[in-house]
């Protein structure tokens, strides 16, 4: 069966060695299953043989955890499937999809009410007539690449700009089916494994008990996607969520839909000064219950744009940005009707004029297509600043991106900020601050002008994670560690806790061939 399945990785194979990260690995073999039973195959295979296995989907990741380190590419993308539905007794719709499902078509699916049937139920078949007559169903994780799958985003547990409101992927995620190193499964559903205290026993479908002992570490309570998820007491479901590919291959997810709120609306602040901004966001997160999103533009963010505009056709859709501004915050409401939006649209005025701003300053949108020109202005950022290192990196090819991914509790956002705008003047980099203020989670990318000032940035980047650890945040808010942020899950955890990781790892994979790389250096047994 695998003659047919797995294929030597030649030069035709090539994109897929690399990812958004911009490195580039290395693999001798590759597979495209298109279902549980072939990845089982697979694996089962693959393991047997010693071969590292990288799991990969769209590619679109941040941390080279798709980035293959030898071995064999499993690329999960022909798993693409929204397999069931269901309504369950509390009222909530739940679909189930294949790892390689494509958020923006699921998204699409579910707002169109189209899926394609095939193989479903009668259960489910039942379900989807509910759900056509039911109110707009919302799934809330929300990243900036939409073509990211829902695999790859449960395997770093992705969030996004309405994570403010809705939580990170984790949230959503009701089951999972996961293939093991020996081809044998695990299926899991919310509320019903449990780990006692740090102890987790679970049971494959094949009859296997794996026995876990969880690592001893406490999670920093600001956003986070470092490491495994670890707690007293947790729902097994919670240990794989986040775990960058090292324990197995999701291969089932379901997920959990909202009914969509019935009035949406997008304000745009712009401020004079950086401080302005940051005292707006703690006002408004103090008085405003029912703000989605809270997002930071900085003025180099801005700048960046308005060059973008000038010279490029494709940016044409962005609206003139008033030389005035020096940055900007973009906040979303979901309400229940227009009476409750209104009143935040004023709450979001008064905040701005006490701290400074003014209400002539905003766009806003109360309709889809408006809220679509903010969305757009919003992607453009990270989007500019790719565009922007493609250039410099055919001048000198040993520059990529130095994205940061750092968060810290509500009491540090002025001091983090302070902290990233003193180190990175003293070092002359150039570079944009943009991103999830309201988790105080900003992404700073530094933009390499030379491999001089790439060596120092990600130096830079080592001394903030230690900073950041020491105000109890998170090396990574959103994006996972995978091969780039491991030795910040080092500085942020520390060498014993590093090898609990480990030990936990090898419960599953006790060769370590899955993910190599991703997290940390696995020990074997």
């Amino acid at each position: 069966m695998t003659d047919k399945l797995i294929h030597q990785l030649t030069e035709d194979y090539a994109e897929y060695l690399k990812d958004e990260s911009r490195s580039v690995g290395e693999a001798e073999s590759i597979s495209f299953p298109v279902s549980e039973e072939e990845v089982r195959a697979i694996v089962k295979e693959e393991y047997a043989a010693g071969h590292r296995i990288t799991v990969q989907g769209a590619r679109t990741g941040l941390a080279a955890a798709a980035v293959p380190h030898g071995g064999h590419v499993l690329n999960l993308m022909k798993m693409n499937r929204v397999t069931a539905l269901r309504k369950g007794e509390d009222g909530l719709f739940y679909i189930t999809v294949e790892p390689g499902a494509i958020l923006s078509q699921v998204k699409k699916a579910i707002e169109s009410r189209k899926f394609n049937q095939t193989g479903w139920s009668e259960e489910s078949k039942k379900a989807f007539i509910e759900f056509s007559a039911a109110p707009e169903q919302l799934l809330t994780p929300d990243p900036t690449e939409s073509s990211a799958t829902i695999g790859g985003m449960v395997s770093c547990n992705a969030s996004g700009a309405r994570s403010y409101l809705y939580g990170p992927t984790r949230g959503r995620v009701n089951a999972l089916r996961v293939v093991l190193c020996d081809g044998d499964v695990l299926a899991l559903k919310r509320g019903e494994v449990f780990a006692k205290g740090r102890d987790l026993t679970l049971t494959t479908e094949g009859g296997k008990t794996i026995n876990v002992k969880l690592p001893t570490y406490q999670l920093p309570k600001t956003k986070n996607a470092s490491g495994y998820y670890i707690a007293d007491d947790m729902d097994a479901v919670d240990l794989f969520i986040g775990s960058d590919g090292t324990l197995g291959v999701i291969t089932s997810i379901e997920l959990t839909l909202l009914p969509m709120p019935a009035t949406i609306w997008g304000v745009t602040c712009f401020f004079a000064e950086e401080s302005q901004a940051i005292r707006f966001v703690q006002k408004v997160r103090e008085e405003i219950k029912n703000l989605s999103s809270l997002e930071y533009f900085d003025g180099r963010a801005l700048n960046l744009l308005r060059k973008q505009k000038a010279e490029s056709t494709a940016f044409a859709q962005l609206p003139f940005i008033d030389p005035a501004y020096g940055c900007a915050v973009y906040t979303e409401v979901h309400c229940d009707n227009e009476e409750q939006a209104t009143a935040g649209l004023f709450a979001i005025g008064d905040a701005m004029k006490a701290c400074g701003g003014s209400e002539d300053n905003t766009w806003v949108a109360r309709n889809a297509s408006e809220r679509d020109i903010l969305y757009f202005f919003r992607h453009a950022t990270p989007e500019s600043v790719n565009m922007t290192i493609d250039k410099r990196k055919k001048i000198d090819p040993v520059i990529t991106k130095l994205g940061s991914d750092m968060s810290v509790p509500d009491k540090y956002l002025a001091d983090v900020v302070a902290m990233y705008e003193k180190d990175l003047a003293a070092g002359g980099f150039d570079y944009v601050k943009f991103g999830h203020i309201g988790n105080n989670h900003l992404h700073v990318n530094i933009l390499p002008r030379n491999g001089e000032e790439y060596r120092n940035g990600k130096e830079l980047f080592k001394k903030w994670a230690a900073e950041v650890t020491k105000m109890g945040g998170a090396v990574s808010a959103e994006h996972g560690v995978g091969k780039l942020k491991a030795d910040f899950l080092m500085v942020m955890y520390g060498p014993d806790h590093i090898r609990e990781m480990a030990e936990l790892k090898a419960a599953f994979d006790p060769k370590g061939l899955f993910g190599t790389g991703n997290l940390f250096t696995p020990i074997t047994r």
